[in-house]
């Protein structure tokens, strides 16, 4: 199991499973604090700060099932990464124009993180050929002293698909890049025991193809029918 704790300087209720809190929503206004949920590895303990990024959501219709659609979208991250070949990827121009979903992880995550690529792969054969070719799905590592080029390369196409592209580069880049879409992430940590615990958002963040705005926003709780669902209109630029 990972455990989950909200990285953002906010109030939480209680644990809802063991090693796990989830964020209070101050529903009168209608704003997520880029919804706070982490994922980790090992025994984690202790309060860890966040961005502090808002992000507004509709208090309408806008919000259905596992989306929340964002009234006030998130610009893509400005990150020039390497993926799993080993070259240069500038996220901007590569995914420009494209629907894109964007996840920030790690390998060695035993739960969240390969739950998260397995749904939305699933999900994506559910389209039709020309649109899963359009679709874009990029994982930024959390952890890139262990995943390296060859590590994601390896990882993607078994928890995921082999179309999904995987970045890593400098922590403090991807850190950066990660709180500019609201996602707060920490460096990982050795404990005691050995463990290493990588500390991260589990939001998956959807791009629109006719904005390039970072529009939708998934929780870890998303399903293969909420990705099945919402994908054909994701990839279109559409509210789902």
């Amino acid at each position: 199991m990972s455990a989950e704790k909200n990285p953002t300087p906010q109030a939480e209720d209680g644990s809802t499973r063991p090693g796990r809190r989830t964020p209070l929503i101050v529903a009168a206004v209608a704003i997520v604090a880029a919804l706070g949920i982490t994922a980790a590895v090992g025994l984690g303990g202790g309060d860890d700060k966040g961005s502090g990024s808002v992000a507004v959501v509709s208090g309408g219709d806008d919000t259905t099932g596992a989306a929340t659609v964002l009234d006030r979208p998130f610009t893509k991250p400005a990150l020039v990464l390497t993926d799993t070949k080993g070259e240069k990827y500038d996220l901007r121009e590569r995914t420009k124009g494209k629907p894109t979903l964007i996840y920030f992880g790690y390998t060695h995550c035993p739960d969240v993180c390969p739950m998260t690529m397995s749904n939305i792969a699933i999900a994506k054969k559910q389209l039709s050929k020309a649109d899963q070719d359009k679709l874009q799905v990029v994982f930024v590592t959390t952890d890139p002293e262990r995943d390296t080029p060859a590590e994601l390369a390896k990882w993607l196409p078994a928890a995921g698909d082999a179309s999904f592209t995987g970045l890593t580069g400098d922590f403090s880049a991807i850190q950066a890049g990660a709180r500019q879409i609201g996602i707060g992430i920490d460096p990982p940590k050795k404990q005691k025991d050995g463990t290493v615990v990588s500390m991260h958002g589990a939001q998956v963040i959807a791009f629109s193809p006719t904005t390039d705005q970072g529009y939708v926003l998934y929780g870890e709780d998303a399903s293969i029918d909420d990705y099945a669902k919402d994908l054909p209109k994701l990839v279109k630029g559409e509210n789902p």
